[in-house]
């Protein structure tokens, strides 16, 4: 069927969906709306986004001036930035851009979630090893994650990939307090990744802890966290600034693995964050399949927004089927330790938003001014400060979500069955 123009708005609809004219997002999206020419205001986001961090000689200015005080913050130390690796195409890249183009005295650093797949781990020892780039990692125990895994499926939440993307976050501190490093670089791009809706996913260290405490049997003692108190203290004693070159720069996703691949021997993993089976298991199984969260629409509607991809072929590729090896289903299941009597309750179980776990949320909330000023002072990014720190939840918006996403509407929702 045909997306058609609404009369209305300019938005192109499809049934009861509405869709913005330009990207791929469409009423079914979190906090979605149109103006009068039927763009959503996440294309708005984005162009305001574009006047923020500019390309092109702008741009390189903005990282030059960057890279300069970085130089000098790691005068006497035997680095200048810490690097987060995966495999993956930005952080491969990240370290060619800090190590050829700027000079700048690199250390890798990698949390093992004991899931990387063969390319991620070859991919990691091909750029490093090219590069003569020290790396600082930090291996989970096994038993530990897999307990700390089974509580946040238990508790039927989406955030399943929540422990390892703030472990990954603690080890990129842990690496630069240990060698006095001022500078973190993230590979994140707007132009690339998109705009993830607020309400989607949330993440912080007291919400890791109150899931495993009421799932699980609440232990934690070798999965990096993220607690308040550590984060404030590298922050505002240890002075460790946050800093994402590629919103400063004509960044293209394809034209780089294809650089990579000539240059380093890297290998594609066919799929955005698929270079870890848990990420890959989560994106193409758990989030579509249980909760109907396809994050295609973030990375597509961005390329669209960027140019880097016309609308037509992105409505063409949403709309096919996304891959995925159940192999991995299986070994999940083998390693948390769930039969397929106890699988096929996972996934029809009630979901659950995180609006009903106790978070740090109130607290972000409560110190918005604090926060704000870290973030102008670059040692928080505005996504961060922005969904985190003003946008308000409650227990409407929660209710509004489950519908959107077509939860159920009860306090709780009905759940949903996978597909």
């Amino acid at each position: 069927m045909e997306l058609t123009p609404d009369n209305a708005t300019g938005a192109e609809t499809l049934g009861a969906v509405r869709q913005c004219v330009r990207c791929i997002y469409d009423t079914r999206i979190p906090r979605i709306s149109f103006d009068r020419a039927g763009v959503c205001n996440y294309c708005r986001q984005h162009e305001d986004l574009d006047r923020e961090y500019p390309t092109g000689a702008d741009g390189r200015a903005v990282l030059d001036a960057t890279v300069e005080e970085m130089k000098r913050a790691g005068k006497g130390k035997p680095y200048d930035v810490v690097i987060g690796v995966s495999g993956g195409c930005d952080s491969s890249y990240m370290l060619h851009l800090a190590k050829k183009e700027f000079g700048l005295r690199v250390l890798a650093a990698h949390f093992d979630n004991t899931y990387n797949s063969r390319i991620a781990v070859e991919n990691i020892q091909r750029v490093l090893g090219a590069l003569d780039i020290d790396l600082f990692t930090h291996v989970v125990d096994n038993a530990e994650f897999q307990r700390v895994y089974r509580s946040f499926f238990e508790a039927s939440v989406p955030e399943i990939d929540t422990p390892v993307d703030l472990a990954l976050a603690a080890v990129h501190y842990m690496a630069a307090s240990k060698y006095g490093i001022k500078y973190i670089w993230e590979g994140h791009s707007f132009r690339t990744e998109g705009i993830s809706p607020p309400g989607w996913f949330y993440m912080d260290a007291k919400y890791v802890q109150s899931i495993h405490r009421r799932y699980g049997d609440g232990k934690i003692k070798t999965l990096p966290m993220l607690w308040m108190h550590r984060w404030l203290k590298w922050m505002v004693i240890n002075r460790i600034r946050k800093f994402r070159p590629l919103y400063y720069l004509d960044y293209n996703k394809e034209e780089t693995k294809d650089f990579l691949s000539k240059t380093y021997g890297w290998e594609w993993y066919g799929g955005h964050h698929m270079e870890n089976r848990t990420a890959y298991f989560v994106n193409n199984y758990y989030l579509p399949r249980k909760f109907g969260i396809d994050l295609r629409y973030s990375e597509l509607s961005a390329l669209i927004r960027s140019g880097q991809l016309d609308r037509r072929e992105a409505l063409e590729r949403i709309a096919e089927e996304k891959p995925f090896d159940e192999g991995i289903l299986a070994e999940i299941k083998r390693r948390v330790g769930f039969s397929d009597v106890e699988w096929d309750d996972i996934m029809s179980a009630p979901v659950s938003h995180y609006t009903q776990h106790p978070t740090y949320k109130r607290r972000f909330e409560q110190m918005r001014l604090f926060f704000f000023a870290l973030y102008k002072a670059g040692y928080v990014t505005k996504s961060f400060y922005h969904k985190f720190c003003v946008l308000k939840d409650d227990v409407v918006e929660s209710k509004d979500l489950f519908q959107t996403l077509g939860w159920g509407d009860d306090e709780r929702s009905a759940g949903r069955s996978a597909a």
